[in-house]
């Protein structure tokens, strides 16, 4: 090395400068051109998946789940078409267990106490639904408040659930159930000549037509309750766990928001209508009516206050309600269909189902219906009538048991969520406790795989109140539990007494088909036939 008198870096001696030259063509630029391109983009890609196996991984801890996941996208077609085996080997492997698909990373809780601890954890959880929910049912909705501002809106919607409320619904419900008795005996014998077909989709009309007269009344028309029924199922679609987050033309999501935007418009035109009637003194026939004029009872009160006229407290509504506007009523009436439709479209459909394959105790409930009407087929419905069917009453409780429809709950963990002693939920994972491991129980209800409605009367299901996860616990759990189960006795109740209907069963109707809720998998094909 030549002697400067000082040492200095070999790129200061001339020597070497051209050797390393740090322009395009020498030692560094070699190397930015050796990582460019398709090399660039290889190496980017495997870090990416690293971090993604890296977060899994970290995210898993020492709970069950695969070792790894696929990168990226995990068990992906999976989720878009699952299978009920899949999820009953879940619930099997373990307390807690997990996967990650896209994004998402999923612990599924499927004991039951581990299940109750996430529907009683508020501080911790909130319910979630897909990333396209929001935009189907607005962010303002009342489903996503959480906290003190949720306990204040349900108080508001308790009202609606009373037995009072309740009996102020059934003529409307049993004027549909009765027009689409008739439309069943159609579609059998005149349409389809005696031959069976799958009543399914029938029953999804039916039961989205009984919601809409319950919660809107006569305020909706026929054929638009029509076109909600038909459409509500891409509403559905929209709705799956798996699905594209941003709405994208002519995907399930753009036709799930185009179906939503037409209920809510509808839902909108409804509330206009009930709030001039109410404002007139009409009579309360819905739920919506019953809703406003809570809300114009409560206006009325406040003016007498603010004017200083002396009011009696026996006068003061239970709760004070603000007037709220016609799109905020749409919206509210809106979730009501979206707890309801599925669900209940899922309980009738096994409802039948099971009468059908079970005609001794389709006899049983035939025997209590017409002891309860006093031996009249055509006895109106009321409360009293519906209060004094126990075994109606147990078959549907079973069939909820059975064949809960809906199996499992999502949350969203707000902050970091202490699931067990052994392991923490990270803040914003899905934490989603399963319904039916716990109704399957077989040390609270023996032989859980065998329709037993007896266990509800003579057995000690009932006193099983911790498994009874069919509508959730905790602070969300479901308002309109009563109504729902009432709605199923009435349904199942009045059927009996005027139809008869035989299942013609095939190798596929034992199985369960998951869409949202669960079906049977060929979707019952039956017969209808009136009853003499």
């Amino acid at each position: 090395m030549p002697d400067n008198g000082t040492w200095a870096s070999p790129v200061a001696d001339a020597q070497y400068s051209q050797g390393l030259d740090t322009g395009t063509g020498g030692f560094i630029g070699q190397i930015y051109a050796g990582l460019s391109g398709y090399s660039l983009c290889v190496t980017l890609f495997l870090l990416l998946v690293a971090y993604d196996q890296f977060k899994y991984v970290w995210n898993k801890g020492n709970i069950v789940g695969p070792a790894w996941k696929m990168p990226f996208f995990g068990p992906f077609l999976s989720s878009v078409y699952p299978k009920m085996d899949e999820y009953k080997a879940k619930w099997a492997s373990g307390d807690l267990s997990c996967v990650s698909v896209f994004h998402k990373f999923v612990i599924i809780a499927s004991s039951r106490d581990m299940a109750r601890k996430v529907f009683n954890s508020p501080a911790f959880v909130k319910p979630c639904v897909v990333d396209v929910a929001y935009k189907l049912l607005r962010p303002v909705n009342w489903v996503f408040l959480d906290g003190r501002a949720h306990v204040d809106y349900r108080k508001g919607l308790n009202g609606l659930f009373t037995r009072q409320a309740l009996e102020t619904y059934l003529p409307g419900q049993e004027e549909v159930y009765a027009k689409y008795f008739a439309k069943f005996l159609d579609i059998s014998q005149t349409e389809n000549n005696g031959k069976p077909i799958p009543y399914m989709p029938v029953f999804r009309e039916l039961m989205c037509a009984v919601s809409c007269r319950t919660f809107v009344g006569h305020y909706m028309s026929d054929a638009a309750v029509k076109k909600i029924a038909d459409d509500y199922y891409k509403i559905t679609a929209a709705l799956e766990l798996v699905n594209f987050p941003i709405i994208i033309p002519f995907t399930r999501t753009y036709y799930g928001k185009k179906a939503a935007d037409m209920v809510l418009h509808e839902f909108s035109i409804c509330a206009a209508k009930s709030k001039a009637r109410m404002a007139a003194g009409g009579d309360t026939t819905c739920i919506m009516d019953a809703w406003v004029k809570s809300m114009l009872d409560s206006e009325s009160y406040r003016q007498k206050i603010a004017k200083g006229v002396k009011v009696d407290d026996f006068e003061k509504p239970t709760m004070l309600l603000r007037i709220f506007s016609d799109f905020e009523i749409a919206m509210t009436v809106f979730t009501f269909l979206f707890a309801s439709q599925d669900a209940t479209s899922s309980a009738s459909t096994w409802l039948f189902q099971l009468m059908a394959d079970r005609p001794e105790i389709l006899d049983r409930v035939r025997e209590e219906n017409l002891a309860v009407r006093n031996g009249d087929r055509e006895q109106k419905l009321s409360m009293d009538i519906l209060e004094k069917m126990p075994y109606t009453r147990a078959v549907v409780k079973e069939t909820l048991r059975y064949r809960p429809p809906v199996i499992m709950v999502p949350y969203v963990a707000k902050k970091a969520f202490p699931v067990s002693d052994t392991y923490t939920a990270p803040k914003g994972s899905m934490v989603i406790p399963s319904v039916w491991p716990a109704l399957h129980d077989p040390e609270v209800y023996p032989a859980p795989d065998t329709f037993d409605p007896e266990r509800w009367i003579s057995g000690d299901a009932e006193k099983a109140v911790k498994n009874w996860l069919v509508f959730g616990t905790g602070p969300h759990y479901c308002l309109g539990q009563t109504y729902a189960q009432l709605n199923l006795m009435a349904m199942i109740g009045k059927a009996s007494m005027q139809l008869n209907w035989e299942h013609h069963a095939t190798l596929r109707s034992e199985d369960i088909k998951v869409f949202a809720t669960i079906f049977p998998m060929d979707d019952c094909p039956l017969v209808f036939s009136k009853r003499d």
